[in-house]
């Protein structure tokens, strides 16, 4: 007679432990397998805390059972759940993916005091005046002058980029930094880009032509110019 089916793998690793929960059963049947499972191995009380890293695979759990097991994970086992990761997005999740990932196209010129903010990538067709800002999530692109300011990763995203056909600003930001002197001549440059070093530690203007060197996601604006 073949034995139960194993729904609870657990691997040691050397940042902690890895659970897996088998995505074929229901969550009941893992939810109690997996509590047996801690009640007849809890380490002793003078282990140190280890941390574990939940794999669901193919299954999503809302925010009540992703409560309820870090609870029983955590709960005096000497275990603190540190992630639970899910090969299964929620309709809200992939629509803000979407959203983000996607480049909106802008047909203006953007007078001073006005702010153009858009999720995702920005791409203008026209120019920034001065005392004019533009605002995106992911990368800012001008094709035209930037005289006013450009803040691209709005939510944090220190990978975002900033490039305009004329590069001369009141103010560049990249997530949470802030450049507000450009090292270069007066006059502007043409077909720059601006972006983080992280060596330096700041907001750099550069080459356009960099940008083939470095690991940037550009494939949003890729299909856009390609797909119209």
């Amino acid at each position: 007679m073949p034995g139960k089916k194993q729904l609870i793998t657990i691997k040691g690793t050397r940042d902690g432990l890895t659970l897996f929960i088998d995505d074929s059963c229901s969550y009941d049947e893992a939810y109690n397998d997996l509590s047996e499972k801690l009640s007849t191995n809890r380490p002793q009380k003078d282990e140190p805390v280890v941390s574990v890293n939940v794999q669901l695979g193919s299954r999503y759990l809302d925010q009540m059972q992703t409560d309820e097991l870090k609870e029983l994970i955590n709960n005096g086992n000497h275990f603190m759940v540190e992630s639970i990761h899910s090969d299964v997005v929620s309709k809200k999740d992939a629509i803000q993916w979407m959203e983000e990932s996607e480049v909106k196209m802008v047909n203006q010129i953007v007078r001073s005091g006005q702010v153009v903010e858009v999720k995702g990538d920005l791409l203008l067709i026209g120019d920034v005046n001065p005392g004019g800002k533009v605002e995106a999530t992911g990368n800012i692109y001008v094709m035209g002058s930037l005289l006013g300011t450009a803040h691209a990763g709005i939510n944090g995203n220190s990978q975002a980029i900033i490039v305009a056909s004329f590069m001369k600003p009141s103010q560049l930001r990249i997530a949470d930094y802030i450049s507000r002197a450009p090292d270069y001549e007066s006059d502007g440059v043409y077909m720059e880009c601006g972006q983080i070093d992280e060596k330096q530690d700041k907001i750099v203007i550069d080459r356009l032509q960099v940008l083939s060197r470095k690991q940037i996601d550009l494939n949003g604006f890729e299909r856009r110019m390609n797909n119209g």
